[in-house]
């Protein structure tokens, strides 16, 4: 069973893309094989690493911006996150890594790129290289996990959240982002009863949702 997706109002000045946009990138397809189909598998593992690994040297230059960073900051502001210990999940190069650790005592960084993780430079604490689809956490012991850009993985997600636990959802251009599901898709897939709230802030789009007892 899941819950509802309360949106809220756009944050001034957000943008709201054509729907269509972005639809027929290839990771599209994949982002939703790995969240409705666990379409996961050595092959692919590789592939997105080395893809990333690729791009993380510039990754900071050709993907940050004030426009992108409201989609996060307003999910942390709007969204009721609640803190405790904090995962980020395809941490990349820190975009998002840093905002959390401006708020946030207890944050784990982890990514499958190696590169990307020694390119997040200026990042207090832990940064992990591993693969989301076998996360190398106990069960149960996460707070909060955020994913920004990033595929979603729902059986792990739901082993290592605790009882009461969040999930951050955020895709900076929104509809446009080549590994993107909407709110409802991200609640639909999730195991168990889950309520979210969603937004739009700067180029981007957010859900929060938290697990319901």
């Amino acid at each position: 069973m899941v819950g509802r997706v309360a949106w809220l109002d756009d944050a001034p000045g957000a943008t709201r893309p054509d729907p269509r946009e972005g639809a027929e990138h290839p990771m599209r397809k994949v982002t939703k094989q790995v969240a409705v189909d666990g379409g996961w598998d050595e092959e692919r593992r590789r592939k997105v690493a080395e893809l990333f690994d690729s791009m993380a040297a510039d990754w900071t230059a050709n993907h940050d911006s004030v426009e992108r960073r409201a989609s996060i900051t307003d999910a942390l502001t709007r969204g009721g996150v609640r803190g405790g210990r904090v995962v980020e999940l395809g941490s990349g190069s820190g975009m998002g890594t840093r905002q959390l650790a401006e708020r946030f005592d207890d944050v784990v960084a982890l990514d499958l790129s190696l590169q990307m993780l020694l390119h997040a430079s200026g990042i207090a604490g832990a940064r992990v290289q591993g693969d989301s689809a076998a996360l190398p956490l106990r069960t149960d012991s996460a707070d909060t996990l955020v994913l920004v850009n990033m595929l979603l993985f729902p059986g792990e997600l739901d082993r290592v959240l605790t009882h009461h636990g969040q999930l951050v959802w955020v895709n900076t251009s929104a509809e446009r982002t080549p590994i993107h599901l909407m709110p409802e898709e991200v609640v639909e897939a999730l195991p168990g009863k889950w309520t979210a709230a969603a937004g739009r802030a700067g180029t981007g789009l957010w859900c929060v949702a938290s697990r319901l007892s």
